[in-house]
């Protein structure tokens, strides 16, 4: 038996002995490893241009098991989507989606929670609710919101008091509705330590973290498995895309094509038993020199692989 034959033979005879076990003799991790693959979303962001059934189509098409909406074609606000304008048409848009086994998995708002004028910032919490509201009909567990800036005309303490604030009053709204409010790492607060002040001052069992491991790691530079290790218990979700630093700016790129550190920060997630979604978040909408949704959503099932 050569060598290649003996480890063929190994790996079949250990995954046939895991399944042979009963299931309480077996760590939940060890499980999870056997069974369940990463569960792999895209955003929509990435395809600015497509309709909802192409989205669909893609999704199945491509071994997608969810989608996240950042956007409809020319509207960013879901809310004034023909395909979400009544209960109706939502319930229509749900099942439309579940009969192809594909979940609609966060609805990406523009809320930010920065604004100390009153008028901005009950602007701001009113489009959170309605996107709270749609994800409800849905059956979508999260929406997304923004930090989103640091002004500097207002003291930082503030403005992070602010955020999490608005975080809590969210928190409470959405609880109502069996939904989950989720910071995203981005604009001017990406540094984990102000995450961290944010995310402590707004404990809720209904508000929790987008980690976007590019955002973070190309504007902070820390190492990712320490910011991973700080941010752990907020982390709900992720946003995972790629590029590269030229000159001071970056650059996205195809994953596996840039500088990110993905292998690292996948693995910190994968064993600290992170179970959510691997987002990919392609910026097709705000860089349209970006490869097109066609290549790029295809491209990252398999890419995404060699990061397991």
């Amino acid at each position: 038996m050569t060598l290649s034959t003996r480890r063929s033979f190994f790996k079949s005879s250990l995954g046939l002995f895991a399944l042979a076990l009963p299931e309480w003799s077996l760590p939940a991790q060890a499980l999870e490893c056997i069974v369940r693959p990463p569960k792999l979303s895209f955003s929509t962001l990435g395809s600015p241009a497509w309709s909802l059934a192409t989205i669909l189509k893609t999704a199945v098409e491509n071994g997608y098991q969810g989608v996240e909406l950042r956007g409809l074609q020319n509207e960013m606000d879901l809310t004034k989507c023909p395909e979400f304008s009544s209960a109706e048409r939502a319930a229509q848009t749900r099942k439309l989606f579940a009969d192809q086994g594909v979940q609609i998995i966060n609805l990406g708002s523009s809320a930010q929670l920065h604004h100390a004028d009153i008028a901005k910032r009950r602007q701001n919490i009113a489009e959170a609710q309605r996107f709270i509201d749609l994800a409800q009909q849905l059956g979508c567990p999260y929406v997304r919101v923004f930090p989103d800036q640091l002004p500097a005309d207002q003291p930082r303490e503030h403005t992070i008091r602010l955020i999490s604030e608005g975080l809590l009053e969210l928190g409470d709204y959405a609880k109502k509705r069996s939904v989950t409010v989720l910071l995203e790492s981005h604009g001017e607060l990406t540094r984990s330590d102000l995450l961290i002040q944010i995310m402590t001052a707004a404990e809720h069992s209904n508000v929790g973290l987008i980690w976007d491991v590019f955002n973070m790691w190309i504007d902070s530079h820390e190492n990712v498995v320490d910011v991973y290790r700080k941010l752990k218990k907020y982390i709900r979700h992720t946003h995972i895309k790629d590029g590269i630093n030229e000159n001071g700016k970056h650059r996205y790129t195809l994953i596996g094509q840039g500088q990110a550190p993905l292998h690292e920060a996948i693995k910190a997630l994968v064993d600290g038993g992170y179970q959510g979604f691997y987002s990919f978040e392609w910026e097709k909408r705000w860089h349209p020199e970006l490869e097109e949704p066609e290549v790029a959503m295809a491209h990252y099932p398999t890419a995404i692989k060699a990061y397991f």
